[in-house]
């Protein structure tokens, strides 16, 4: 007997007239396959050979003989073959069913053959034929995927879509997997609240039996939530549940909500933080009834109604703990609840006790200590008593430590974070730290997280780091524009997991208008697998100093710094360490001869013209060694080095120049910072508080010498200080040419716009910030946008009163034995100048002798400003933007106090350079 497959794999078995004769009967039998006829041979053929009726004659019949007795039918297969394979194998074919040679062929047999290759979803069509012991299986091979083409998406890309497909080019097309994808598809649009999405699968044949898939998508009008409806509600308003929600209403003032979509999950989700909201304000018996989701008649938008049952309200009754663990007793624990007798009941306050509890059980090696909070409800009263239990359970010790995953990072890497080691007595607050640690060196997922498993006995626990390791190689190219730099070219390359032994090491260019600067550095942060860390960087940097003259930016000095640095650090505690340092580098100051230097004495020697530089830059000019060792105590517990919620970090530093070399100062500065998640509710508070001071170690002579260089001062101002311009906070002199007037008579010109500005930093400063992140949805989260509302406070201060000129006419003035005057105006720090005469001497040349070195026959005026320790207050709004073109900040302030010579900004952004 004959079997045959259709195209959707159900068995055909062909039936035979049982009144044909039986050659005819095996004739047909064998020309039927699939239903059909022998080609060539017509069914009629057949049909007239049964249809001939048996030759008769007038003679009666003789009597029949005895039929001879039927041969018996052999059905044992005697061979198998396979036809139409193209890419696989007969023989892998043949492994799929379970018909052999020598086997008896039976349609059971060939039924369950049938179904074995349908099973494979490797075939578009087959078939099985038996002739005479001769079994051939005719097989029609699926196409191969070329590729996977999406048409029609615009709000969902390519990178989200993707992964939901399970087909793959190379893979086997199957009808099965293609239904899936697209039920996949619309499952994502559905999440994004686009219910009316559509997908329609198409298939383009393509020679060598491949084919494209092609999803062609019909996205469909978003559905909003255009109402939320709330029935039973008394104790509270409807707005005031619809605040409790993720899911919110859509309007106007709502247009980049991503919450504003349907979504059934976020329903489900509603209706927990509805509970939530009502047991935290004591209704324990509050449910909600249903909750249903109706399009509207449109068919564009849903309205959803909630029916809820709000109950009574309850207060705590007796609050107790049993303890069963013999290091806690019940009472002090109980004394030392949140939770009293009288309070409105609370259930977030009954969690955060039962966590509180199992952390405090953690700490003295409980790993599994079970808490269970026992409720008692009082209708009558309506007061919920509540014990919380302890129970009984062995302290425990780590029996081993297993880490997975790593095939880059070596295993040291990894377990020397580890805060626990095989053998030591299990604690919790160990094990957070070893995950805060291990996050922090940035080698592997985000939010890993040791596992805890239960060991070889009750008393044993087996702590995992199964990691994911993430690439830690960096190589970087950006150009942007920066409102202090101008444009900026940067190139870098650093490997974090050098080797995979956690070592640094990186490379660094940058290019911008007004700096220059390359660096290699190198960190190693166990030194012979001790905890001592080690680092060195070698460098040169060129940078150009400026100021302002009718908003134009000026080069006044160069500043080349070839030098190294050397830096060793020492853990004291698991959050403290000390770090030494040595610093040795060489400073060449210098300007440009051709337009700040002048013949001064007539000699023809060319030297630093103070009216044209300024007499402080010339004083910094020359060539130095500086030769600085450093101490630094520093304190870090923040949860994330990269972008903190929460923590603390402390640093305490001191610089000593004069190991040797030219200069001689000591520095101290200080800085602190918190972090708070404030109520767990994605706002991210924040509190700076720096400042430092600078002493002179030598005196560089004259009465108007300032003993500490102004290449080693402080300065104050963008971008550390939002709101000012660069360098625009403390010590400055302004130098106002004088003018005629109408009437002949030389006036300063006042303008801040048209004079030169030379800021002169300062000895001591100090900044403060105040800082609040907002949470955004999840749209503006994926952009990586963070705006933020802040304060700042500062002040620069410190410097020597230097002596100014004053003279309007451009004539030497002298006094009654030809002495030059010069006048030295003095800030009274009230808004208010004092003129105070200054005699000098002259040197046998008709040039002043003093060391300001100020010639007398310059018409300009010098106001001296802006040295006061009195706070600078600013206030704004900021916004970070991890863009594609690199991290951008932008900041809006609003000057709120400042002290006159001050010069504020209202605008500055930054973009490709970090922040």
């Amino acid at each position: 007997m004959n079997r045959c497959s259709a195209a959707d794999g159900q068995s055909v078995t062909p039936h035979i007239a049982t009144s044909a004769t039986g050659t005819n009967a095996r004739r047909l039998a064998a020309a039927l396959t699939c239903g059909s006829m022998l080609a060539g041979v017509p069914f009629a053929a057949f049909a007239q050979d049964e249809a001939q009726p048996e030759a008769t004659t007038t003679q009666p019949a003789p009597a029949p003989a005895p039929a001879p007795a039927p041969a018996p039918v052999d059905n044992t297969i005697r061979t198998i073959s396979v036809a139409g394979a193209e890419r696989l194998e007969p023989t892998t074919i043949l492994s799929y069913i379970r018909l052999r040679v020598g086997q008896e062929y039976t349609s059971v047999a060939a039924d369950q053959a049938l179904k074995d290759l349908g099973a494979t979803e490797l075939f578009s069509n087959f078939s099985i034929r038996n002739d005479a012991g001769n079994v051939v299986i005719t097989v029609t091979e699926n196409p191969v995927i070329n590729r996977i083409v999406l048409e029609g998406n615009k709000r969902l890309d390519n990178e989200k879509i993707v992964p939901e497909i399970k087909l793959a080019p190379r893979q086997i097309f199957t009808r099965s997997k293609v239904r899936a994808d697209v039920a996949r598809i619309i499952e994502l649009y559905k999440r994004q609240g686009r219910f009316a999405a559509s997908v329609e699968p198409k298939m383009v044949q393509l020679p060598q039996n491949r084919v494209d898939v092609v999803f062609e998508i019909s996205e469909g009008p978003k559905s909003k939530v255009r109402q939320i409806n709330i029935i039973g509600n008394e104790k509270f308003s409807d707005g005031e549940l619809r605040g409790e929600m993720v899911t919110k209403q859509a309007r106007f003032t709502r247009f980049f909500s991503s919450n504003t979509s349907y979504d059934p999950d976020r329903l489900a989700f509603d209706q927990q933080k509805l509970r939530q909201f009502y047991l935290t304000e004591g209704y324990a018996d509050f449910r909600v009834v249903s909750a249903v989701a109706e399009l509207t008649p449109d068919q564009k938008d849903f309205i959803i109604t909630y029916v809820v049952e709000e109950g009574e309200r309850y207060k705590f009754g007796d609050v107790e703990v049993d303890s069963q663990l013999r290091d806690f007793d019940s009472d002090s624990l109980g004394a030392n609840l949140p939770m009293g007798t009288g309070d409105w009941y609370d259930a977030k306050s009954v969690e955060d006790t039962v966590e509180q509890l199992s952390e405090l059980a953690g700490r003295f090696g409980y790993a599994f200590a079970d808490v269970q909070p026992r409720f008692s409800r009082n209708k009558d009263d309506l007061t919920m008593d509540i014990t919380f239990i302890l129970r009984q359970a062995p302290r425990v010790y780590v029996e081993r430590v297993d880490v997975n995953g790593n095939t880059l990072t070596q295993d040291k890497v990894i377990r020397r974070e580890f805060r626990l080691s095989e053998g030591d007595a299990f604690n919790s607050l160990g094990v957070q730290r070893t995950t805060a640690r291990i996050n922090s060196l940035g080698y592997f997922q985000e939010n890993f997280e040791v596992n805890q498993v239960e060991g070889s006995a009750p008393d044993r626990i087996v702590l995992e780091a199964n990691v994911e390791e993430q690439p830690t190689g960096e190589l970087q190219f950006s150009a942007g524009f920066s409102s202090i730099e101008q444009f900026i070219l940067a190139g870098s390359i650093r490997q974090r997991n050098f080797r995979g032994r956690g070592q640094t090491i990186g490379l660094s260019l940058n290019y911008s208008q007004f700096s220059r600067q390359a660096q290699i550095s190198f960190t190693e942060p166990y030194v012979f697998d001790r905890n001592i860390s080690a680092g060195i960087d070698i460098y040169r940097r060129d940078f150009n100093s400026f100021n302002f003259t009718n908003n134009d930016r000026n080069t006044t000095f160069e500043q080349a710094t070839t030098g190294f640095g050397i830096r060793v650090g020492v853990p004291l505690t698991e959050f403290m360490s000390l770090v030494g340092s040595y610093t040795l580098n060489y400073d060449d100051v210098s300007l440009d001869e051709n337009l700040f230097f002048s013949d001064l004495n007539g000699d023809g020697i060319t030297e630093c013209d103070p009216l044209l530089a300024g007499r402080f830059l010339c004083d910094s000019l020359g060539e130095r060694l500086s030769s600085i060792v450093g101490l630094s105590l520093n304190y870090n517990s923040l949860n994330s080095r990269l972008r903190p919620t929460r923590g603390r970090t402390v640093s305490l530093s001191t610089e000593f120049a004069g190991l040797g070399g030219d200069v001689r100062y000591l520095r101290f500065r200080g800085r602190a910072q918190q972090f708070w998640n404030v109520a767990n509710s994605g706002f991210i508070f924040s509190l700076l508080a720096e400042g430092g001071t600078i002493l002179p170690l030598q005196d560089r002579g004259g009465p108007d010498v300032e003993d500490i260089l102004l290449t080693d001062r402080f300065f104050l101002g963008e971008p550390q200080f939002r709101g000012f311009d660069i360098r625009g906070v403390g010590p400055r002199i302004l130098t106002q040419p004088y003018v005629p007037d109408e009437n002949g008579v030389p006036v300063p010109i006042t303008d801040r716009q048209s004079v030169r500005d030379d800021a002169l930093g300062g000895r001591n400063y100090y900044l403060a910030r105040a800082e609040i992140e907002i949470p955004l949805g999840t749209g503006a989260r994926e952009l990586g946008l963070r705006p933020s509302i802040w304060v700042d406070v500062g002040a620069l201060w410190g410097i020597d009163q230097p002596i100014l000129q004053d003279n309007p006419t451009g004539i030497q003035q002298t006094d009654g034995n030809g002495n030059p005057i010069f006048i030295e105006i003095v800030d009274n720090g009230d808004g208010t100048t004092s003129q105070i005469a200054t005699i000098n001497p002259i040197a046998a040349d008709g040039v002043t002798a003093n060391v300001p070195n100020i010639r007398a026959n310059s018409a300009i005026r010098e106001v001296f400003l802006g040295n006061s320790p009195s706070p600078r207050v600013t206030a704004g709004i900021g916004v970070n933007w991890n863009s594609p073109f690199g991290p951008f900040r932008i900041d809006f302030a609003q000057t709120i106090r400042k002290v006159a010579g001050d010069d504020d900004k209202r605008f500055t952004f930054n973009v490709g350079t970090q922040f």
